[in-house]
């Protein structure tokens, strides 16, 4: 049975141990990288699936990192930072991080997000044609051919807007995605004048697939950085 590879770079000891010992207790692969010159060596040699990351290493900044991997490979990017400032996050994740936790972190959560990661990963490994043209996530179902969406068997009507808003999140499950990249994707701009629209749109949007506004089932809101589509 194949056992998933990840990269571990991080140069607090204490962390490294704590996320290698949980690695080893589910029962992944791992290497571990203490600075940026060596996570790249790595990256090249070990063919991750998964990189975790922490941004602040002794001889680069970690976005440069993710910079650098993303010049030649799609591969799922984790960042586990203690920066916990929005624009940290932002940054990361405009840079190519796929996802942004902050320390001290819940293991349970961790092990969440590495799941995640690593089923976007080998969604996106697959060979044309094999990825189904039909999304289903819950009771959420979109079908992408006909360009209908069902949420409990019953189809509901959305504005085209409202439509590549839950494409682009659901192409992107567990990955969270920051307000410039979405204006990018679906209005071709980058704005902060723009960003208004998005959040009425995201309300819209809400009210139509959500039981709860109030309590989100699928979508899933990163205050000052942007959206995620969660997997249930």
């Amino acid at each position: 049975m194949y056992k998933s590879k990840v990269l571990v770079v991080e140069d607090d000891a204490a962390i490294s141990n704590l996320i290698r010992t949980t690695l080893e207790t589910q029962e992944y692969q791992y290497h571990t990288a203490q600075n940026g010159s060596g996570a790249l060596m790595e990256v090249v040699s070990y063919h991750p699936d998964v990189v975790i990351l922490d941004l602040g290493l002794p001889d680069m900044d970690g976005v440069d990192i993710i910079k650098k991997i993303r010049s030649f490979s799609t591969m799922p990017i984790i960042v586990v930072s203690a920066r916990t400032e929005d624009q940290d996050k932002v940054d990361a994740l405009d840079a190519g991080a796929d996802d942004y936790l902050t320390k001290p972190f819940s293991i349970d959560e961790f092990l969440a997000r590495l799941r995640v990661a690593l089923r976007r990963s080998h969604t996106e490994g697959a060979k044309p044609g094999e990825e189904s043209s039909v999304y289903v996530n819950g009771n959420l179902k979109i079908d992408y051919a006909a360009g209908c969406v069902y949420v409990d068997s019953a189809e509901v009507h959305l504005t085209p807007i409202e439509y590549k808003l839950l494409c682009l999140l659901a192409q992107n499950t567990g990955k969270v995605l920051t307000h410039n990249y979405i204006l990018k994707e679906v209005w071709g701009s980058t704005l902060a004048s723009d960003i208004p629209s998005l959040r009425v749109f995201m309300a819209t949007l809400r009210k139509k697939i959500e039981k709860s506004t109030s309590s989100p089932q699928y979508i899933q809101t990163h205050i000052g950085v942007g959206y995620r589509m969660i997997r249930q």
